[in-house]
């Protein structure tokens, strides 16, 4: 059948086959950027150019597929945050693989609004939700909803906390003034302390507890805190657990956690953003004992679990609760019995906030049933396994000291000079656009520190390797460059004598 013309009614092509030459060509370029990636930086900086090249004017015609791609290969491409790339060691990001990409293509065909009614993305979902059920040892009556991540996913459980605590007379008369007070590690998160703000709830409702040696919350400081607060009047809620801190990778003592929640009638939530699939490792499950007593957890497929951005979750113990907080039948929702307005009890759009839902369940559904959980779990293993090779290479440099132990598969360590903070501080900028490798900095103790993530599943003991020699080779070229801009003592005199 010949093609329509494009009268401007319609946006398909004009010409399908076209279309199919163009899709072939991206999908095999970016196929061939993945199997390629050791070729490339990890990341280079976006050039002046290129950059004023995304402050032209809106579009108002029409610009030819081949033309608009050949600007996505110029000015996006090179450019991007690099964290598919082994080298990638900034932050907690995920690496993504080329079966998730595929299926967010496919997903991307369907164009499935996952708020709800009959079809198979809530099936899937649903799915997901049965698995991870699973894989926490929660029970039959426990929800789950795919989120943006763990930001959002740490809000809606201290929303539940807060509804289930207040009674759900709260969602019409509001929280007003309240002696709610939320508890969590001093290490936490920063998303936690923003969770209470936009639950309404205020920073000043959240109580910070102190670490141990460890950088675990501190158990009988947090059982002081409570019992303190009660004692003035106020009314501990929620405790918030950490499974895989940023700063460290340390994770709360989630058992004893259980048990002070229990015993105090708290809301035990984790936020397990990565660390939380730690559980897909036999050699690491242990460490998150007590995570099957959590009321709720939030966690990242898209980092440990390698699905692409993005693929939060949250799980919650008892439905009810959730269905509680967020449900709002209108009549524009109705269930139905039959036809597509059918499909079960609830909703995901009755677990959220969101009606209006991308289908984030499929290409987490595909990267689960093809690699199974034995094939993501050695993954996570093998990073935490170079994590202790990075550890070992540090300790055995005089050059480098390590300012905390690797617990996960972070770790944190700065070289050894004077101006420590600023000189470690310019150090990671410069091993970042040496396209070698690509760490971030936090604070330990006081002290800036180059902290190495290993999230990626195709970082190699050579990308270890690359990123000590990159670190020691751009720590002699500073300290030449610092040496070159000292003054001299004869400047030194000349300043003075002028004074």
């Amino acid at each position: 059948m010949d093609n329509p013309p494009n009268t401007g009614c319609t946006l398909d092509p004009q010409d399908w086959e076209d279309l199919r030459v163009a899709g072939h060509r991206m999908l095999d370029d970016i196929l061939d950027c993945l199997e390629h990636l050791r070729d490339r930086p990890v990341w280079k900086p976006m050039p002046d150019d290129a950059r004023a090249r995304f402050r032209s004017a809106l579009p108002a015609q029409p610009t030819e597929l081949p033309i608009v791609y050949r600007e996505f290969l110029q000015d996006i491409l090179p450019y991007a945050l690099g964290n598919t790339h082994p080298g990638f060691m900034g932050w907690v990001h995920g690496a993504g693989t080329p079966v998730g990409m595929l299926a967010e293509m496919l997903s991307a065909g369907l164009n499935a609004n996952a708020g709800g009614r009959d079809h198979s993305a809530i099936e899937v979902e649903r799915q997901i939700v049965a698995w991870v059920r699973e894989i926490f040892n929660f029970p039959d009556t426990a929800s789950g909803l795919f989120v943006t991540g763990t930001s959002m996913a740490n809000l809606l459980a201290v929303v539940i906390a807060r509804n289930t605590a207040l009674g759900y007379d709260s969602r019409k008369n509001g929280i007003g003034r309240n002696a709610l007070r939320a508890y969590t590690s001093g290490a936490a998160h920063g998303c936690v302390a923003k969770a209470m703000e936009v639950s309404g709830l205020g920073t000043d409702a959240l109580r910070c507890i102190p670490t141990n040696r460890q950088f675990r919350m501190d158990i009988q400081k947090l059982e002081e805190a409570v019992h303190a607060d009660r004692a003035v009047g106020l009314r501990p809620f929620l405790v918030i657990g950490s499974a895989g801190t940023v700063d460290t990778g340390s994770i709360d003592d989630l058992d004893a956690i259980a048990s002070l929640c229990r015993k105090e009638g708290l809301w035990f939530h984790i936020d397990g953003a990565f660390g939380a699939l730690a559980k897909l490792s036999p050699s690491l499950a242990p460490l998150l004992g007590g995570i099957e007593r959590a009321d709720s957890i939030a966690f990242d497929f898209h980092k440990w679990g390698q699905v692409p951005y993005d693929a939060g979750f949250l799980l919650v113990r008892n439905a009810k609760y959730q269905l509680d907080t967020f449900s709002a039948p209108v009549t524009y929702l109705r269930r139905e019995q039959r036809g597509m307005a059918s499909g079960g009890p609830y909703w995901p759009c009755d677990l959220g906030v969101d009606l209006s839902r991308g289908s984030r369940a499929l290409k987490t559904w595909f990267t689960l049933k093809t690699f199974g959980l034995e094939q993501i779990g050695a993954t996570i293993a093998k990073s935490c396994e170079l994590a202790r090779y990075l550890e070992s290479k540090i300790v055995a440099e005089t050059k480098l000291e390590l300012l905390a132990p690797a617990q996960l598969n972070i770790v944190c360590y700065r070289y050894r000079t004077e101006n420590s903070d600023r000189f470690n501080a310019e150090l990671a900028i410069a091993i970042q656009e040496s396209g070698i490798a690509a760490p971030s900095t936090t604070t330990i103790n006081g002290a800036l520190a180059i902290r190495a993530c290993i999230a990626n599943h195709r970082t190699l003991k050579s990308d270890i390797d690359a990123l000590v020699s990159v670190t020691l080779r751009k720590a002699k070229e500073l300290e030449m460059l610092y040496a070159e801009q000292a003054p001299s003592p004869i400047d030194e005199a000349g300043s003075n004598a002028s004074t």
